[in-house]
């Protein structure tokens, strides 16, 4: 009888524990599945490049017109990839102006939040120029395992064949 009544006890316990339990909206989306915010990632990038992307003059290239230019081809959009995810070391031109700068690779950023920050950067800091074709996860990470064993110094020597000026 003592064993019935502790099984009781247990099933009713259970239960009320399963009543007090908050239901789940399964209609909110897993964090694995919310795009990362391009515009919250920028924020790094303007630490040198400015907020609005104008850059500073012979230290940091502006990011205009220089990256939709860029991303029209595909050797352009491998290079910016690749400038994000293995950074860059010049001598580089930009506006016709040089930069023998050196930009530290964002290694850490997964593949969307490269695809979201280059289509941030070209739809929102980058105004004018041809329209950006919108940057993928996928295409992000095949150009970044083309690249794994560059180095920025070899990146920047990708400039020009990318469309650099």
């Amino acid at each position: 009888m003592r064993a019935a009544a502790l099984l009781t006890m247990a099933s009713g316990a259970a239960a009320l524990l399963a009543s007090m339990a908050l239901p789940v909206r399964a209609e909110t989306p897993a964090a694995a599945d919310v795009a990362p915010d391009g515009a919250v990632i920028y924020a790094r990038c303007a630490a040198c490049h400015t907020r609005t992307g104008a850059g500073v003059p012979g230290v940091f290239p502006p990011l205009g017109e220089n990256v939709r230019t860029k991303a029209v081809s595909d050797a352009g959009r491998r290079y910016l990839t690749l400038v994000v995810t293995r950074g860059v070391s010049g001598p580089i031109k930009v506006g016709g102006k040089s930069y023998a700068g050196v930009m530290p690779a964002q290694s850490t950023l997964d593949d969307a939040s490269v695809a979201a920050v280059l289509n941030h950067v070209g739809t929102v800091i980058a105004t004018t120029g041809p329209a950006l074709r919108p940057f993928t996860t996928a295409e992000v990470a095949t150009h970044r395992a083309s690249g794994t064993s560059l180095s920025a110094q070899d990146v920047g020597k990708l400039h020009a064949a990318a469309g650099g000026q």
